[in-house]
């Protein structure tokens, strides 16, 4: 028997793919400018992928408007889809105010591991001849940050105290994943804490990345202590490396690590909880730069970082299409800096817009060519 009219319609509306929920996270300043530009990339007419845009409003306005519950329902809409861009917010300094909505962000999304890769950007003179890229696995929580604090006595007597703390599964979250992220870019392990100096506490991540070697025994490993991998890293030019790091220290060295590279605009950082397998269950990626205000409202800040953390969402997305998709904006990114149009922060006359329309231009070139040619 032949379905009927309204049978086919049933099936062919039941076969149709639901559209992919990502949290946009609006910011301040050029933070939210940067982020509409990264947007206008993920359009379907652009990529080919319909996604579902469910925004919040992390403006610092908006946060001390709701007493940071919108940075709360942020957090909860990203357990549910498990994928987040964010632009770059305001932290207030005085005591009292909101504070900062990445710390909420990361406790409620049980964000474990954040990671940042320098890469090499044409046309940008790196540090002491860098060209391989360095992922820094950086822990995400506890260490110095959130740590407790306070003072006793007076005057010159006076004594400041401070207790840190760092648990065993953000430790082999962070082991888990930086060999894990070392076998996927064919790198070393590299680096890692001070256990010699402090072998109980910095030692318990040495144990887990020891640990982790014997899981990946053809991940090459080279452990060193985290001085001694400030100081390799300025003579290391030929190796892809990764390396993970405490809370503060990843936070130290990710910084260095981007300016080796001669801009921090060449990369996205990306924030990730995990199941009980270690597997990202929550991603979310941002630019690492700030708000940069005086650059606000002048069409002339590099959009790059913010255009690849919205690239790097879409690796996560179990959909060959995000997949291809991610790989035409990095290519179409680096390849508009190699091709001469650039922002004034890496030698370019560029507009910020005018980056962004070059980058769809050739993200749109790329997918239309790869898909005439699927077959042959």
């Amino acid at each position: 028997m032949q379905p009927t009219i309204q049978q086919t319609m049933k099936i062919e509306v039941a076969s149709m793919t639901e559209p992919i929920s990502v949290v946009v996270m609006q910011g301040d300043q050029t933070g939210q400018e940067l982020l509409e530009e990264a947007l206008r990339v993920l359009e379907p007419n652009v990529i080919g992928l319909d996604l579902q845009f469910l925004n919040f409003d992390l403006s610092l306005e908006n946060r001390r408007a709701t007493n940071n519950q919108v940075v709360h329902e942020a957090a909860e809409a990203m357990k549910r889809t498990g994928y987040g861009i964010k632009a770059a917010t305001i932290t207030p300094e005085n005591k009292g105010d909101v504070g900062s909505p990445n710390a909420i962000l990361r406790k409620a999304i049980d964000g474990k591991v954040i990671v940042r890769t320098g890469r090499r950007i044409p046309g940008v003179r790196p540090v002491a001849g860098t060209f391989a890229p360095i992922s820094v696995i950086r822990m995400a929580v506890g260490d110095a940050y959130g740590a407790k604090e306070w003072r006793e006595g007076s005057g010159i007597d006076e004594i400041a105290y401070r207790t840190e703390t760092i648990d065993r599964k953000t430790c082999r979250a962070v082991a888990e994943y930086t060999f894990r992220h070392a076998r996927k870019m064919k790198a070393k392990v590299f680096g890692g804490p001070k256990f010699t100096v402090s072998p109980v506490y910095e030692g318990m991540l040495k144990e887990e990345m020891d640990e982790a070697s014997k899981r990946y025994p053809d991940v090459r490993y080279e452990p060193q202590l985290i001085d001694a991998t400030y100081a390799l890293l300025l003579n290391n030019s030929g190796e892809a490396l990764v390396i993970p790091a405490l809370n503060r220290d990843g936070d130290c060295l990710s910084d260095m690590v981007l300016q080796l590279f001669g801009t921090i605009a060449g990369s996205e950082s990306i924030l990730m909880g995990f199941d009980e397998e270690f597997q990202p269950k929550v991603v979310m990626a941002e630019a690492p730069h700030g708000t940069a205000p005086s650059l606000y409202g002048k069409d002339i800040a590099n959009p790059m970082a913010m255009i690849l953390a919205a690239a790097s969402v879409l690796t996560y997305i179990d959909d060959p299409k995000a997949v291809t998709a991610s790989r035409a904006i990095y290519e179409a990114t680096i390849e508009t800096v190699r091709e001469g149009t650039k922002t004034a922060d890496i030698g370019g006359t560029a507009h910020t817009s005018e980056f962004t329309n070059e980058v769809i231009s050739k993200v749109q070139t790329k997918l239309e060519v790869w898909n005439s040619l699927q077959g042959f």
